[in-house]
C-alpha cells in the first residue's frame, strides 16, 4: 500500500507474524509496510490517520469492529494468534516479543533446510506460528535424536518430525492447517 511502512516486518500492526509467512519466506511478499507490492489493508489505512499508532494494541479504540472475527480465518498465514500475540508484545514488551519472533523465523528456517521434503513447508509455518517456542525447540531436539543416526532419508526425517508435531499440538487441541473461509479453497 503506498506510503505504508514498517520498521518491524516480523509482527504487522493488526498482529500477523509476517516473518513466519510462506509468502514472504518465498520472496511473494515484503511483509506488512515492507515496500511495494503490499495489497490495500483497511487495518493500515486507519493507522495512517493515527500518527502515534506503530501497533494496533496502542490505540484507544483497540479492539474495535476491525477485530470481530479477526481471528476465525486464515490467509498464506494463520490468523489465529493474532490477539494473542499482540497482547504478548504489549504484555512483555516488543524487543523480547521480536527476539522470540526472530528465534522462531531461525527454527523455521532450520526446519526447512533440514526437515522438508518439499511437502510440508506451510505445515511448519503453521506450526511454528501456532506453538510456543519452548514447545518447538522441544520437539525439534526430540526429532535430532531419534533421527540423528545415519541412514535416515529426508522422507523419514520429514514424516518423524511431522508426527511430533502434530501429536503434541493433538495434546494441546491446536489444530496445525490453515482455517479458510466456508466456499474457499
Amino acid at each position: 500500500m503506498k506510503d505504508f511502512t514498517r520498521d518491524n516486518l516480523l509482527l504487522s500492526l493488526c498482529g500477523l507474524n509476517c516473518g513466519l509467512c510462506p509468502m514472504r519466506l518465498g520472496g511473494h511478499c515484503p511483509g506488512c509496510g515492507g515496500g511495494e507490492g503490499n495489497q490495500s489493508c483497511k487495518i493500515a489505512k486507519c493507522s495512517m490517520s493515527r500518527d502515534t499508532v506503530r501497533y494496533c494494541y496502542e490505540c484507544g479504540d483497540y479492539p474495535c469492529e476491525k477485530y470481530e472475527a479477526i481471528d476465525e480465518f486464515d490467509s498464506f498465514i494463520t490468523h489465529r494468534n493474532r490477539r494473542k500475540d499482540l497482547l504478548k508484545a504489549k504484555e512483555k514488551g516488543m524487543d523480547f516479543y521480536v527476539a522470540e519472533q526472530e528465534e522462531k523465523v531461525r527454527l523455521l528456517q532450520y526446519l526447512l533446510e533440514n526437515y522438508n521434503d518439499g511437502r510440508h513447508k506451510n505445515f511448519f509455518c503453521v506450526a511454528v506460528n501456532l506453538m510456543e517456542l519452548r514447545d518447538i525447540r522441544e520437539i525439534v531436539e526430540k526429532a535430532e535424536t531419534l533421527t540423528g543416526a545415519e541412514g535416515f532419508t529426508l522422507k523419514e526425517k520429514a514424516a518423524c518430525i511431522v508426527k511430533l508435531f502434530k501429536d503434541y499440538a493433538e495434546g494441546q487441541g491446536i489444530e496445525i492447517r490453515l482455517i479458510r473461509k466456508p466456499g474457499k479453497k
